[in-house]
């Protein structure tokens, strides 16, 4: 590795381990200044710690910046305008917040000089393409430090040990053997790794954090109304709400009735198989009630022209395209499709599920005249149906015939 040219580098810290070890070899191998950034996303933890652990390690600049308002507004909402799931189920909720990282720490490096950034992401996971793609499209020269592939510390003894050679203090309690690693949002928890690794083992029920399991959930649902104005919620029950706050809301309703957990095994971009298992209580009221505005509001072939879209552009995300010109070209098109997917959703959660009681909009394409099964009045000619299904039945009906000749 090249270590002579890094004069200010800006690292991704959380004031955990593993970036507390990055900040102190960035600053042995690189002999550079190291700028610490960490990003409050709603991780739920007080972030003042990792401002005094940074510190005690010999770091003069450090940014903890609250992103929680811009993280739902520019980046959670828009994907859910997409109904974006990746393989269908994953919310994307570690996803979608490596490339609001990835922008702020290009932001700091521009505004403090530095020459290179830096992130805690292994060489086997996905993270390392998310943040690496991002800088690349915003700062097309900037130096990227990967340690993960540079380094020798390849053990959790090792990095321990290195620890405290180097006076970095560690908690007891990441001493012993940790049963997984965990990423916290404000959209989401994920866990992964350890006991995990084994596709057959059921997760321990004390192991989830942002929700209660759906049997032990209230024996009463609870009814609430979701609000949207062009493809956004906006309002709980009547309540306007910024973006990051009617998030956290949703996530004490859905976590409060069980609402929002997954076991997934996932394809990887970089081309393995992992084991994850999520929490999203709020995105996945989201999801479901925003599907429930766009049935009433959206044109049929929009409708199914973005049903064939999400899985691509969902894809986009997971694999770390956030800032493409094609995730852009795609969002232009979602974004010109919710014009109208304005009105409110009434939801019922129980005990893990989402049903969806009622709709309604002033932009509705629901037709009871047209539609109803008594008497439309004219609305509706019956005799047109004949025409219809015989000219959709004609390609088949010359095949039948021509198949039938002797």
């Amino acid at each position: 590795m090249n270590t002579s040219s890094v004069k200010k580098v800006v690292l991704a810290y959380s004031g955990g381990l593993d970036t507390s070890i990055i900040l102190k070899w960035l600053q042995e191998n690189y002999h550079c200044e190291v700028v610490a950034f960490c990003a409050d996303l709603g991780q739920g933890e007080e972030l003042e710690p990792a401002r005094e652990k940074a510190q005690k390690l010999g770091v003069r600049e450090i940014f903890i910046e609250d992103l929680k308002e811009e993280f739902v507004r520019d980046f959670v909402f828009p994907m859910y305008r997409a109904n974006a799931l990746y393989e269908g189920v994953y919310h994307l909720g570690t996803s979608i917040a490596r490339p609001l990282i990835a922008k702020q720490q290009i932001e700091i490096a521009n505004r403090v000089g530095a020459d290179a950034v830096a992130h805690g992401a292994t060489g086997k996971g996905n993270d390392q393409v998310r943040f690496e793609m991002a800088y690349y499209t915003l700062r097309p020269d900037i130096r990227v430090i990967a340690p993960w592939r540079e380094w020798d510390l390849t053990s959790r003894e090792k990095l321990l040990a290195y620890a405290d050679a180097n006076g970095i203090p560690v908690a007891q309690a990441k001493r012993g053997e940790v049963p997984y690693s965990m990423d916290r949002n404000i959209l989401h928890l994920s866990f992964e790794g350890k006991a995990l690794e084994d596709p057959w083992q059921e997760p321990d029920d004390d192991m989830f954090i942002l929700s209660v399991s759906p049997q032990k959930a209230p024996d009463r649902p609870t009814h609430v109304e979701l609000t949207f104005e062009k493809g956004d919620a906006v309002a709980i029950d009547g309540v306007h709400l910024t973006p990051a706050v009617l998030l956290a809301r949703l996530n004490e309703l859905g976590g409060a009735n069980g609402i929002g957990r997954l076991d997934l095994v996932e394809n990887r971009y970089v081309g393995m198989k992992s084991r994850g298992v999520y929490e999203t209580p709020g995105g996945t009221i989201l999801g479901v009630a925003h599907r429930a505005m766009e049935s009433l509001t959206l044109d049929r072939e929009v409708a199914h022209l973005k049903d064939e879209l999400a899985p691509r552009y969902a894809a986009l995300v997971y694999n770390g395209y956030w800032f493409s010109p094609e995730r852009q070209a795609l969002q232009a098109l979602v974004d010109a499709s919710q014009t109208h997917v304005s009105g409110v959703v009434r939801l019922k959660l129980y005990k893990g599920n989402v049903t969806v009681t009622g709709r309604r909009s002033d932009y509705s394409l629901f037709d009871t005249d047209t539609v109803t099964f008594e008497d439309d009045h004219g609305a509706f000619d019956q005799a047109d149906a004949g025409g219809f299904i015989k000219l959709n039945a004609l390609r088949m009906r010359i095949a039948a015939k021509l198949r039938a000749r002797p």
